[in-house]
C-alpha cells in the first residue's frame, strides 16, 4: 500500500510526486469528446489561431483530473474512503499539447471524523506545473481517510 494513513499525515507535509506526464493531443480530444464538451477552445485548431493563445487549450477538467490522479499513489492509494470535494480550483496558466505536468501536494488541514472513529478528514493543496515551472492548476481537495488499523 502506497498511500498514507490519516495518522501518518501532518499539516505542512509536502509530497513531490515522482510521476510526470506529457499531455498529448489525443488525451485532450478524447477527454473533451467523451465528456460532450463542444468548446472550440479544445477542438478547433483553426479557430484558436485567431486567439491570444494561438493553439488549442487542454481541457481544464482533464488537467484537474490528471493533477489529482498523479497525487494518489503517495497520498491516498489504499487508504482513502471517499473524496469529499474540491475547492478553490484554479487554472492560472494554460496547458497545451506537449506540455509535461509535474505535481506537488501539501497537507493543509487534518481533523478527526465526528461520525467515523476509524477515520479522519484531510485537506490537500494540489499544484500542477508545466515543464517551465509555471503553475497551471491548483485545488484544495478534502477526503475521508482511514486511520491505521490497530493490527497493522
Amino acid at each position: 500500500m502506497a498511500g498514507k494513513w490519516f495518522d501518518e499525515l501532518e499539516v505542512g507535509m509536502v509530497f513531490e510526486h515522482p510521476i510526470r506526464r506529457t499531455v498529448t493531443e489525443t488525451d485532450n480530444v478524447l477527454f473533451t469528446t467523451m465528456t460532450h464538451n463542444p468548446a472550440q477552445l479544445h477542438l478547433d485548431e483553426e479557430y484558436m489561431k485567431g486567439t491570444p493563445y494561438g493553439q488549442r487549450l487542454v481541457n481544464s477538467c482533464f488537467t484537474l483530473g490528471l493533477m489529482v490522479g498523479i497525487s494518489v499513489n503517495e497520498t491516498t492509494l489504499g487508504t482513502a474512503i471517499a473524496n469529499l470535494g474540491w475547492d478553490e480550483v484554479r487554472f492560472p496558466a494554460p496547458l497545451f499539447h506537449g506540455d509535461t505536468v509535474r505535481v506537488t501536494t501539501e497537507v493543509i488541514d487534518l481533523r478527526e471524523s465526528k461520525s467515523r472513529p476509524n477515520a479522519g478528514i484531510v485537506t490537500f493543496l494540489h499544484k500542477a506545473f508545466n515543464q517551465n515551472d509555471e503553475l497551471v492548476a491548483s485545488c484544495k481537495r478534502s477526503g475521508l481517510q482511514h486511520k491505521k488499523p490497530v493490527d497493522a
